[in-house]
């Protein structure tokens, strides 16, 4: 069958085809092997992008050096194109290689075609950004690279249009760079993609969102997924016109090579140029091999449908038209597949020959070590038996020699060996090692970590006037922005009013919309906007009005933001700082204190909760001058609560992970964070009436939780611990119960059972009687701490009701 004639308003030359021709098989033949290498029980699980080749050797044409992608697991043949992936490291992946030299997306931590490329050096330092192509990291839940996306259009924006970003040039070239995203027809019945592209639409950003749309969502066909079938029809309305500003929006087939390089050059064209978001549905898409190697196509194509796949199959039809307009013969042709064949092959061999030597080496050390124990050991032949059937595993890995070698050491437990000291050296080594490939970069590990920013203690005029606690955080945001032209802010009201609480007041009016900037109501699209700009070198700061709301954006902080610097083993960074207020106003959603579900999700972000507004003041500068991302949780109740203002509000920091003792005491340690500072401080004073003496200790941060262990300190003199909060039963004082009893051994000093303050397991009921019996309040730790002291001392305290 002969491919249609389609006229193009663009050259192409015979060099560019053949290569193109070329490369597209090669990734052919490189998802046909990946296939068989799962099935062979060599990788655990192969998701490949056949079918899409050709559509992505037209993207790759528009891509340039400075450019993002934001894309998928389908998109091998595009980075292979764009030269930031080869095939030997695609293969890499496959096999979960952890060395980064063979593997650099992600050392082996994400599954096959997860892609990213690594633009920090290995001290984590950031290096240019403009004269490369670039990838962020992928992630597998759908949608969910459609965040991120945003930001990453938007940083361009903002290098265009604000004249004081001119001097970054490691990081843009005034705003040229289009962000470039792929995702599948099925994932755009997500949220996140529909959020995403009104964001775009609104916000008028350079964004070039691809659609491989093969008409299937693993089994699910598209009228289970799309209105009318067609996302391009569906979003008919977002077509800019001459007189309203929108989506330039193109649709093309995915088997047709010149109709896709013309569709590439026009949105570049549109993108580049005049930094007008672009979506390009690519119809008519094929996957030869079905979803992945969970399961095949067959069981739910009809055979009508995979005979027109395998007809339109994109290089099938693509090698028509080069037939057709006498740009090669057939056994050109036919050579360039059988050669890509053996190229792919042969990185294949490559990649799974430097990993299985890797480990190799290993397993040999190992058992060199376990037959010299063997040899000297009252049990050699339980020994031989383990060292024998690891020598016969096929297709070793580090776990099955890591679990021999502990087999082999609780054989010999009781025997003083110099051969089984070896042994239990070589296993601490390799568990330190694997720490390393396995567990490393949750946090920065550079010098610009939080956690080694200097601390600056603030400075106070005694005769300056207490202000408005929000006025505090005013003046410390501007002199953020005065100091710093990276530094913006946006969010729900945050730019004409300056935010609910007035933080921001006036200060769109002195830096300009640029800087401090409102938004739609959109929180997960907000967080992405904040990731995509931090990838890019600015500073922002996203605002989510109330902590209730974390909620709409809690998965792309998870899936996306929290784990970016440990899954790419340090190649990324993104230091978002996420400004939110939380814990004690009206109501069942505006009252949350989620911390629990924070903690346990957010792992990779700080976590941090500062009692008032000068210690959250200091948080920001201490963020502002590191490169890890944080959520800073202020108190919902403590705008208008008076301070004073330090002189030096945009220098002072305020150190992470390090507790503060707000009174000393020697009954009961009391620790809490936020606005339970102030609940626990009056029970305190009303407790000392009645000669119970509390310590009060504020953590000041979840994450890091008390990193030198002072807490302990405090139950070494008191003997007793009250852990208090306003999460649900079990969520963050539960957490803090077992960082101080386990992790600081504090159950060793305890005379009395430890005990949690929370709040009632359900939402906070509306109005100040639904605040008052919801929540903890000062007859809660009133009552709390007398019961503990009455178990000590009944005579002295008797009971009250």
């Amino acid at each position: 069958m002969k491919v249609q004639d389609i006229a193009t308003d663009i050259d192409l030359d015979r060099e560019q085809i053949i290569s193109d021709y070329r490369l597209g098989w090669l990734s052919r033949h490189a998802s046909l092997l990946g296939r068989k290498e799962v099935f062979m029980g060599k990788a655990k699980f192969g998701i490949f992008g056949d079918g899409k080749e050709v559509a992505q050797l037209a993207m790759a044409r528009a891509f340039k050096p400075g450019d993002w992608r934001s894309g998928y697991y389908r998109d091998q043949t595009f980075m292979f194109a764009i030269g930031q992936s080869t095939v030997q490291q695609y293969f890499a992946q496959l096999y979960a290689h952890t060395d980064l030299e063979a593997e650099p997306a992600s050392g082996g931590r994400l599954m096959n075609g997860h892609f990213g490329t690594r633009f920090l050096d290995d001290n984590g330092e950031w290096q240019s950004q403009t004269n490369q192509p670039n990838s962020s990291s992928d992630i597998s839940p759908t949608a969910s690279q459609m965040p991120r996306l945003v930001g990453l259009a938007y940083a361009s924006k903002l290098y265009r249009e604000n004249p004081a970003l001119k001097e970054y040039e490691q990081f843009s070239i005034n705003g040229n760079e289009i962000a470039f995203g792929t995702i599948g027809n099925a994932s755009t019945s997500e949220g996140m993609f529909y959020e995403a592209i009104n964001a775009a639409g609104v916000l008028q950003v350079p964004m070039l969102v691809s659609i491989w749309d093969d008409e299937y969502g693993i089994s699910v066909p598209k009228e289970y997924h799309t209105t009318k079938g067609s996302i391009s029809e569906v979003l008919k309305g977002f077509q800019r016109t001459d007189d309203e500003a929108g989506f330039e929006i193109i649709t093309v087939r995915g088997w047709d090579y010149p109709g896709l390089m013309e569709a590439y050059s026009k949105a570049e064209a549109y993108c580049r140029d005049e930094h007008v978001p672009v979506l390009i549905h690519v119809k008519e898409m094929t996957q030869p091999q079905g979803h992945s190697t969970s399961g095949s196509h067959e069981r739910y194509k009809s055979k009508e449908r995979l005979e027109w796949e395998a007809e339109y199959d994109c290089l099938r039809q693509m090698r028509y038209w080069i037939l057709e307009q006498e740009l090669a013969t057939e056994a050109e042709l036919d050579e360039i597949e059988k050669e890509t064949q053996k190229a792919a092959r042969d990185a294949k061999n490559a990649a799974w020959k430097a990993f299985t030597g890797d480990i190799k080496g290993e397993l040999n050390e190992a058992v060199g070590l376990m037959e010299k124990l063997a040899g000297e050991s009252a049990d050699s032949d339980t020994l031989n038996s383990l060292i024998k059937e690891l020598k016969e595993t096929m297709n070793p890995i580090r776990v099955d020699v890591v679990r021999t070698v502990k087999q082999a050491l609780r054989v010999v437990r009781s025997e003083d060996l110099q051969s089984r000291r070896d042994l239990q050296q070589w296993l601490a080594d390799a568990m330190e090692a694997n720490e390393k490939r396995f567990s490393s970069h949750l946090y920065s590990e550079s010098e610009d970590s939080a956690l080694k920013v200097e601390i600056v203690e603030p400075q106070f005029d005694d005769e300056a006037k207490p202000v408005d606690g929000r006025e505090v955080l005013q003046a410390c945001f501007d002199a953020a922005l005065t100091n710093d032209p990276r530094v913006f802010a946006f969010g729900e009201d945050v730019g004409k009013i300056g935010d609910v609480n007035q933080a921001f007041a006036g200060l769109q009016d002195k830096h300009g919309e640029i800087r401090v900037t409102d938004t739609g109501i959109r929180e997960c699209t907000i967080i992405g906007q904040g990731i995509g700009t931090a990838l890019r070198g600015l500073r922002p700061i996203a605002e989510i009005q109330y902590l209730d709301y974390l909620l709409y954006a809690i998965q792309i902080l998870s899936d996306d933001l929290a784990c970016l610097q440990y899954r790419t083993a340090g190649g990324q960074k993104a230091p978002l700082i996420i400004r939110t207020r939380g814990h004690r106003l009206e109501g069942v959603w505006h009252s949350g204190s989620p911390i629990g579900m924070i903690l346990h999700s957010l792992r990779g972000i700080y976590v941090l909760v500062p009692r008032n507004m000068t210690q959250a003041a200091g948080f920001y500068n201490t963020m502002l001058r590191s490169d890890d991302p944080a959520l800073i949780i202020e108190c919902l109740n403590g705008y208008r609560l008076k301070e004073s203002i330090p002189t030096n509000i945009g220098e002072f920091t305020v150190p992470l992970g390090v507790p503060e003792v707000l009174r000393e005491g020697t009954d009961v340690t009391i620790v809490t964070y936020g606005s339970m500072c102030r609940v626990v401080a009056d029970a305190a004073e009303q407790l000392d009436e009645i000669g119970i003496s509390c310590e009060i200790i504020d953590v000041q941060t979840l994450l890091p939780f008390d990193r030198h262990h002072s807490i302990v300190e405090s139950l070494k003199k008191t003997n007793r611990v009250i852990f208090a909060d306003e999460d649900v039963p079990g969520g963050a004082s539960a957490y803090m119960m077992q960082k101080v009893l386990e992790e600081q051994d504090g159950y060793f000093y305890l005379d009395s059972q430890p005990v949690t303050i929370c709040a009632q397991a359900h939402r906070p009921a509306y109005s100040s009687d639904g605040d008052y019996f919801s929540k903890p309040n000062t007859e809660t730790v009133f009552d709390t701490v007398y019961e503990l002291m009455s178990e000590v001392a009944p005579e002295k305290y008797p009971d009250i009701y």
